[in-house]
């Protein structure tokens, strides 16, 4: 199992590097502190699997955007991470509706999985662990999306 694991990841980190898939832009994330974070987008089932997997370090006002083909119950890992993040998940609206603070990086299976939420979220946004507290989230809060080119 471990062994067909790495395996997919390393066929998925190949394919990416050798397709040079067109970053669409960044979205940026607004709180209603007004703050705003970076965030690449996670779109596709290997970027979704793949996440923030061997980043070194997480600036403070970046992160990472799961964006999912439909609403759901969505569950994530830490595999591979390095550095520990919040996890905040939105419904289509754009609320919060769930919210885990210093999710600790996983090193090796069986890794734990972050979630469900107790709604449908359609978004994952995972930002440096304690962004969460020091902004004040919580469940219900309404976040802005800006397409940055």
């Amino acid at each position: 199992m471990i062994v067909l694991i790495a395996l997919a990841l390393l066929l998925i980190t190949g394919t990416l590097l050798l397709t040079g898939r067109q970053d669409p832009g960044a979205i940026i994330v607004t709180f209603p502190s007004g703050n705003e974070i970076m965030t690449e987008v996670a779109d596709t089932p290997q970027t979704i699997f793949i996440g923030l997997a061997f980043r070194e370090s997480l600036p403070e006002n970046r992160g990472m955007l799961y964006i999912f083909e439909s609403s759901g119950r969505h569950r994530l890992h830490t595999r591979g991470y390095k550095v520990p993040v919040d996890m905040i998940w939105v419904d289509e609206s754009r609320y919060v509706v769930h919210i885990v603070e210093q999710a600790e990086p996983c090193e090796r299976d069986p890794c734990p999985l972050f979630g469900p939420p107790p709604e449908n979220a359609r978004y994952v946004i995972q930002a440096a662990a304690g962004f969460a507290r020091a902004e004040g989230l919580r469940s219900g809060v309404e976040l802005k999306f800006t397409l940055r080119l």
